[in-house]
């Protein structure tokens, strides 16, 4: 027997955490057909029972304000599940029934998932389910998901779905709409009584949803009001209803005090709170992280320690993953070797393919390895909402979203990862802004790059080995935030210019802090983003090895192709307090940010593969040699913080917005940044050098 559950539930309260439980690895993602939110669906074995979990996009209500809304609605309403499963939070068990009464009004068999009891259990919440399960007449369960209690109480659930009468609970509205609403529905039953629930579909005309109109075009192939008997009804109901002051704003307001009343009621009866203070720590700790006063130091000292760490830890693990790697590729030469390998077929593919790969994965893989981990016991503590919410003003502002803060975390990581997390931004405008902007913030992929750069010119020669350690992490953190301060001036150009607009409103839910699980965020944080994102960047490094090599060893009129093309560049990069090499390496490096600072090296020592100097003191003699000065150094970190996307991220830009206006705009606007403010600091630097 294989049925269809759908997850349901608000945001945060646990619904991916009870999917991950149930599936495990027999789960797949995708996004929804034509849509940019996720899907993500499962498979659960439950005795002779084959079941496809879905799990919905976190929403707060069907009305269908966002697209997630629409999706959750849309599946629930038109799709026919089973039947539904709703994951409430048991400390905010009020806020949350407000979903489950509108799923339940949809006429699906609801089971309602009391999650997070170990929580409610902590701030002396208590929850009693059986009395909730009689005002409701439903099944009830509870769970504490990240431990794994409570969850095989599923199955019995659906047992009981199929084996007791199924009688809920049932929303009433005014006498007056309720005649109305029944005769909607008594005439909607002519055509899709055996499609959907006719009372449901009838409240939702009534109050003219705009999108459910397009949903039922969609699903039924038809719009109902081009039906003459449905809108003869509904304008009739409609102007009985007005002639009693209830028109469309008055029925909006009625059904959402119906559904915070009820939810209400039911809480009252159903949920103890033995100590009413049982929020006071989370209210302290949102004083000082959110304060005006606090919030934003404390958001730079954690950007600060995350980084310090993350430099700090990675050098060892990278030198090890170097010297196994490079060691290695002279055992794959001597055999291929050994075996008569033609040069002109091992070179491009060890110099070539091999040396850039092995790059990107020493450089690439340790400091992600940290810095993701460090990055999701943040968002598993709740402390990543609240960056958000200390950002929402900025954002305001610069008529952008709020949420973009959340992306513009992401790209921290990986810009790609930040693109494709523009899609929990509903106002498509927004969304845009935030796409654009995303490569403002440094991904994991140029930190190497910055890194280097600061610790060979600015903080050479500073104190011991942990005095240069913090400084380096310090100027890192203000590179960041000047990052930071360009995502807010470019998006406040394009709501100026391309994509004006008013800023829309959002609600934004303060979590619970939790304590991490630690264990958990490793694993998941590896696997789920680290692996994922460095194993793109292989696949799109290791064909950039060939055209480097290829530039590098043929020559044309005496001189390799990567030379004539440095010479091209060098008056723009001297204009820019750079050079040829820097700009030629930079471009070369577009596939993968990781590649620039060897194809640098490479084009220095007129080699013609990609080279490792592992030891900073003979790069910067190198560098030095070549005409670097402090000025160059500074224009690097510039350049590398404000230049275009790397591949990945351009066709994750083009693959979310479907437009390659977009897209060339989203390459271009950081580039132009980029150059003007190289050019601008450089021409006040010589002039400063000149007069002093």
């Amino acid at each position: 027997m294989k049925k269809t559950i759908a997850l349901a539930g608000n945001p945060n309260v646990g619904k991916s955490t009870v999917f991950n439980a149930l599936t495990g690895l027999k789960q797949h993602t995708g996004n929804w057909p034509g849509k940019t939110v996720e899907c993500a669906k499962g498979r659960v074995k439950f005795k002779d029972k084959d079941i496809q979990l879905v799990d919905l996009p976190g929403c707060y209500s069907l009305l269908a304000h966002s697209e997630e809304e629409e999706i959750a609605r849309d599946f629930i309403c038109f799709e026919n599940p089973d039947a539904v499963v709703v994951v409430c939070d048991g400390t905010v068990l009020e806020r949350n029934l407000n979903l489950l009464l509108q799923i339940i009004e949809t006429g699906k068999k609801v089971i309602l998932c009391v999650n997070l009891l170990d929580e409610a259990k902590k701030k002396n919440i208590e929850v009693n389910l059986e009395s909730l399960s009689k005002m409701l007449s439903i099944p009830v369960i509870g769970t504490a998901a990240r431990s794994g209690k409570g969850l095989s109480n599923i199955e019995k659930a659906l047992d009981s779905l199929e084996s007791n009468p199924y009688n809920p609970i049932q929303i009433t509205y005014p006498r007056l709409m309720e005649d109305e609403i029944k005769k909607i529905a008594k005439v909607l039953d002519k055509y899709y009584k055996d499609k959907i629930n006719s009372r449901w579909y009838a409240i939702r005309l009534l109050e003219d949803n705009p999108s459910i109109l397009s949903s039922s075009k969609k699903y039924f192939g038809e719009n109902p009001l081009d039906k003459k008997e449905i809108k003869e009804q509904l304008d009739e109901s409609r102007k009985k209803l007005e002639a009693n002051d209830i028109d469309k704003k008055r029925i909006e307001d009625i059904i959402s005090i119906s559904f915070v009343a009820k939810s209400q009621y039911i809480c009252s009866k159903a949920v103890l709170y033995k100590n009413p203070n049982y929020e006071k720590r989370d209210r302290i700790l949102d004083r000082i992280f959110t304060s005006k006063y606090t919030g934003m130091l404390i958001m730079f000292l954690l950007l600060l320690g995350v980084f310090w760490i993350t430099i700090v830890g990675s050098n060892v693990p990278s030198d090890m993953l170097n010297e196994l790697l490079f060691g290695f590729e002279d055992k794959i030469l001597d055999f291929v070797k050994a075996i008569g390998v033609s040069e002109a077929i091992y070179s491009p593919l060890i110099f070539g393919i091999y040396r850039v790969v092995a790059w990107v994965i020493s450089v690439m893989l340790p400091p992600m390895a940290i810095f993701f981990p460090l990055f999701t016991l943040l968002e598993d503590f709740g402390y990543l909402p609240r960056v958000a919410f200390n950002l929402d003003k900025s954002f305001q502002k610069c008529n952008a979203c709020g949420k973009q803060a959340l992306t513009m975390c992401m790209g921290f990581g990986c810009n790609a990862a930040g693109v494709t997390g523009c899609k929990i931004i509903d106002s498509p405008r927004e969304r845009l802004i935030a796409i654009i902007t995303n490569n403002f913030v440094p991904c994991n992929g140029r930190f190497p790059t910055i890194i280097s750069t600061i610790s060979m010119f600015l903080v050479i020669g500073v104190g011991n080995k942990f005095t240069r350690s913090f400084l380096s992490a310090a100027i890192l953190a203000f590179v960041i935030t000047l990052g930071v301060f360009m995502t807010f001036v470019s998006s406040k150009l394009l709501s100026k210019t391309v994509l004006k607009g008013v800023p829309s409103s959002f609600t934004l839910e303060l979590p619970p802090y939790r304590m991490p699980q630690i264990g958990t965020v490793i694993v998941r944080s590896i696997f789920d983003r680290t692996l994922f994102v460095l194993g793109r960047a292989i696949i799109i490094a290791a064909p950039a090895g060939i055209i480097i090599w290829v530039f590098a060893n043929i020559s044309i009129f005496g001189d390799s192709i990567l030379n004539h093309f440095v010479g091209f560049l060098n008056p723009l990069g001297f204009l820019m307090g750079l050079d040829g090499v820097i700009l030629a390496a930079f471009i070369l490096g577009f596939p993968a940010n990781e590649i620039v600072v060897p194809i640098m090296i490479m084009t220095y020592m007129a080699k013609g593969a990609l080279l490792d100097i592992s030891d900073p003191e003979i790069l910067r003699g190198l560098l030095i040699d070549n005409g670097w000065t402090l000025i160059t150094a500074i224009n690097m970190i510039i350049f590398c913080l404000m230049h275009w996307p790397c591949g990945t991220t351009v066709l994750t830009i083009y693959k979310e917005t479907k437009s390659i206006k977009w897209t060339v705009l989203s390459f271009i606007l950081p580039t132009v940044f980029g150059i003007l403010i190289c050019i601008g600091f450089t021409s006040l630097a010589r002039i400063l050098v000149f007069l002093f």
